[in-house]
């Protein structure tokens, strides 16, 4: 994160910062201010709320839960919603069924329609935490909990634009729309990819997109780095512990293959650089993390106290996650792995794999020159005071699947909350910060609508 962000000369301003919309300029931004104002103790409540509902991913808990939450909360603002169940997704069952919600605002003329989507799951808590994970503890200035950054802090506050919004201008034009979606943080294979499939993205429905990832409000995120997961299976022979000899050890023939990638792999992609602005400047080169390592036995049930058996391990599994640049290309990504493996077979004795992608996903960006990316800059300018930057995300996030599958281009990622905070230990999202990007989402709602409003685009 930069130092001396823009964004914290407009926290020192405070109540002044507030009043600048009362006094002269323009009175709409002003109506909007004091709507979202008014509802500053509501956004924190939403917010709590929000990050009191464990929709842990995996396995994937209460979704249906934080659906009908948003679904009743938003029915009361005058939305249409529809819960949507991606039957038959990976993940899906009907012990953990994929649950997403819809909500529509049909305005009173035609117009285009605006789009916030936000996932509603989490990642694990891991340990480290000084707070409850998910008790939305509210002190100085922030709200504590899994998701409170990443993203239920987005999604509150983007609720909190679009209901300020309809509160102020009643009789707007197009469609507002709002979507709390599954599965994000394995892939949105359950969530925004199969909406995507089934129309809900398609542009003559919706013109414009902003998902409130948190990115530091004064950033826009134009996409995101690609990304290439896939499984390597090394195989041996199984024998006594205490003559290895006779068997054929399939750890160490893992251990090879991570040999060869400290040797080779990791110093290329060290050196390869991306044009793209990607955040943080670490990212800006190629990376590989291994994301799991499993060899020999299988790990023993909680609560065994006994001790493994003598075993030479005769399968190793390992699955890596390749980020790679819009410079490079798919197939050569793949095309790299597939060498390094060849490579270790030619120097070792009976080694065999089997390599298989999991999932994979070219990197995206939207044009400099969008009307989204255009809208949240005015209201960027006009609320923080400061020169919006521009910026990728090091890892992929649900523009993806509205990119590639809904082929809708006008799609950006904005919202609260500090990068670097996601997936950590005491998550939080400031509070200050919430408020100032409902306001930029609220403009931007505002420009986005009025903008194209005599451009004939029909309503879904």
């Amino acid at each position: 994160m930069a130092k001396g962000r823009p964004g914290e000369a407009w926290q020192a301003r405070g109540w002044r910062w507030r009043m600048g919309f009362e006094v002269g300029g323009n009175p709409r931004r002003a109506a909007l201010a004091r709507e979202i104002e008014a509802r500053r103790d509501d956004l924190v409540s939403l917010t709590s709320d929000l990050i009191r509902i464990p929709t842990l991913n995996p396995p994937g808990e209460f979704y249906r839960d934080i659906c009908e939450y948003l679904s009743a909360r938003l029915k009361k603002s005058g939305f249409e919603v529809q819960l949507l169940r991606a039957v038959g997704t990976p993940g899906d069952s009907e012990k953990y069924p994929r649950w997403n919600v819809i909500a529509r605002r049909e305005g009173r003329m035609p117009g285009p329609c605006i789009h916030f989507n936000s996932h509603t799951d989490v990642v694990e808590t891991g340990s480290g935490w000084t707070v409850d994970p998910f008790g939305g503890e509210v002190r100085d200035g922030k709200v504590y909990g899994r998701g409170a950054c990443d993203m239920k802090g987005g999604l509150a506050a983007s609720i909190v634009a679009a209901e300020a919004y309809i509160a102020a201008f009643p009789d707007h034009p197009g469609a507002i729309e709002i979507s709390g979606t599954a599965d994000e943080e394995t892939g949105g294979y359950g969530g925004v990819a199969w909406l995507a499939e089934e129309g809900w993205f398609s542009p003559d429905r919706v013109q414009h997109v902003i998902i409130p990832e948190p990115l530091n409000k004064e950033r826009i995120c134009l996409g995101h780095r690609g990304v290439f997961w896939a499984e390597i299976r090394t195989h041996g022979r199984i024998a006594h512990g205490s003559m290895p000899f006779l068997g054929d050890c399939a750890v160490r023939h893992m251990g090879a293959v991570l040999a060869e990638m400290e040797a080779s792999l990791y110093p290329a992609l060290a050196s390869r650089r991306t044009a793209m602005p990607v955040v943080p400047e670490g990212a800006r080169q190629s990376t590989m993390n291994v994301n799991s390592f499993h060899g020999g036995q299988a790990e023993p049930e909680a609560g065994f106290t006994g001790f493994p058996s003598a075993c030479v391990p005769d399968s190793a599994r390992m699955v890596i996650d390749r980020r790679y640049l819009i410079e490079e290309r798919p197939e050569e990504v793949r095309a790299e792995i597939v060498d390094l493996l060849e490579r270790v077979r030619a120097a070792r004795k009976d080694f065999r794999y089997d390599f298989e992608v999991l999932w994979e996903v070219p990197p995206t960006m939207t044009a400099k020159d969008a009307p989204v990316v255009r809208a949240v800059e005015s209201a960027i300018r006009q609320v923080l005071a400061c020169e919006p930057v521009h910026v990728v995300s090091p890892g992929t996030y649900d523009q993806k699947h509205i990119d590639r599958i809904g082929r809708l281009k006008d799609c950006i990622a904005y919202g609260p909350g500090i990068l670097d905070l996601a997936h950590q230990p005491d998550e939080y999202v400031g509070i200050d910060d919430m408020v100032a990007s409902a306001n930029v989402m609220a403009l931007a709602i505002d420009e986005l609508l009025h903008k194209r409003q005599a451009s004939g685009v029909r309503k879904g």
